[in-house]
């Protein structure tokens, strides 16, 4: 462990997990293409990621937990990020999919109704609904538990 990781503060745990999650969706299909590497580096570079953090995520995403935030909100614009990143090369694959429901329990939404959240979530980011109604409608899907 480097010296760096040591002064790792919540934050920067959180946006390290969340990087690694959206990494792993890129690699679910085992590639990442030109389009999947090019939304890679806007969401490092938004989660203010070193190029190193960068580096060593990109490797082994499997190496960082999911930390969670506690705000639901954010969870919810976690989500939408992971979406984004499934749709980014236009291939939406079962392995994404299946990786998004699971990381999506990690994030905190119920076991009970993931499939229908994260299924709306494709919907919702597929018709490019901005953060606010994103929210709005995945919390109403989360709210109807069968």
């Amino acid at each position: 462990m480097g010296l760096s990781e040591i002064y790792t503060n919540g934050k920067q745990k959180q946006n390290r997990g969340h990087f690694a999650n959206i990494v792993k969706i890129a690699k679910a299909d085992d590639k990442i293409t030109e389009e999947e590497y090019l939304f890679l580096n806007c969401m490092a570079k938004s989660l203010n990621l070193s190029v190193l953090s960068f580096c060593r995520i990109l490797e082994n995403p499997e190496s960082f937990p999911i930390n969670p935030p506690t705000n639901f909100e954010e969870r919810i614009a976690r989500l939408r990020n992971l979406t984004h990143m499934i749709l980014a090369d236009g291939d939406v694959t079962d392995k994404q999919v299946k990786l998004l429901n699971k990381i999506a329990v990690g994030l905190g939404f119920s076991s009970k109704n993931v499939t229908k959240v994260c299924q709306r979530a494709l919907e919702l980011a597929i018709a490019r609904t901005d953060l606010d109604t994103f929210i709005k409608e995945v919390s109403k899907v989360n709210r109807a538990r069968d």
